[in-house]
């Protein structure tokens, strides 16, 4: 495929990469910054769009619709467009599709911190893919070239499976900061929870989402459980703010809202 990137950062930079790799051809880069030109021809803001058979746009989901807006007129050799927004309704291209463009969705579910790390990630991740029928299957052989597996994404669905995205992987970051700075206070080297956490991870996955909790909190041993926050708070406010209010969510998963309201 002859592929165009709008916004070549952390999401358009892994997609340019990965698709390059695969095979495909960057034939235009666009982008309101320096950077574009590694990862293709760049094109200038106000360029017409040269033919191709994918316009990925992956710019910040409060600049979708405006670049989009920006794009219409210029993009009429182009027959499929996609943001890589997972929030974002595909309803934002609404310019395009009024061109005649089939319009949708791409969103990677992985996490790209830079474009080369992204890149190499991208195989084997699941994406996200909406839109309307012609986008949907353009965008289905894409994700599949590219060694990635592709799911339904409509627009109705999308605040919560971003909301879900971000707690798989936000959430779990911050917990295991927490739990870092609490072993280094201790004088122990955070790696040694690293057994403990992927087969916690492990069993979430071969068990599904009822894998039960263990520990304190799951067993309303809440005299353990205050000795834990006060050594959280020994270590500093920060820690011990964090560490109350997952004490706090993972008794509400617990059954145990009650325990909860004790720490607040």
């Amino acid at each position: 495929m002859k592929l165009i990137i709008v916004g070549p950062g952390r999401a358009g930079g892994s997609l340019s990469l990965a698709a390059s790799r695969s095979g495909h051809e960057i034939v235009g880069v666009m982008s309101r910054s320096a950077g574009g030109a590694d990862f293709g021809p760049p094109l200038s803001w106000d360029s017409t769009l040269p033919a191709a058979d994918l316009l990925i746009i992956a710019v910040r989901d409060d600049a979708i619709e405006e670049v989009a807006d920006h794009l219409a007129t210029r993009a009429g050799a182009v027959p499929v467009a996609a943001h890589v927004s997972g929030f974002t309704p595909v309803s934002a291209l609404h310019s395009l599709a009024s061109k005649g463009i089939a319009t949708g969705g791409f969103h990677p579910l992985q996490t790209l911190p830079d474009p080369e790390r992204g890149a190499a990630a991208l195989a084997g991740a699941y994406v996200g893919i909406g839109g309307d029928p012609r986008a949907r299957s353009s965008l289905t052989d894409f994700a599949r070239s590219l060694g990635m597996t592709p799911f339904s994404l409509d627009d109705a669905s999308r605040p919560g499976y971003h909301a879900g995205a971000a707690a798989a992987s936000n959430f779990v970051i911050t917990a295991l900061a927490t739990a870092g700075d609490l072993m280094a206070a201790a004088g122990i080297e955070p790696a040694v929870t690293r057994p403990l956490v992927e087969r916690a991870v492990a069993n979430v996955y071969e068990e599904g989402q009822g894998s039960p909790l263990t520990g304190p909190i799951a067993r309303g041993d809440t005299s353990t459980v205050t000795g834990q926050l006060a050594a959280a708070r020994n270590v500093s406010d920060d820690v011990g703010d964090q560490y109350r209010l997952m004490a706090e969510a993972t008794a509400i998963r617990a059954g145990r809202r009650g325990d909860a309201r004790r720490w607040s």
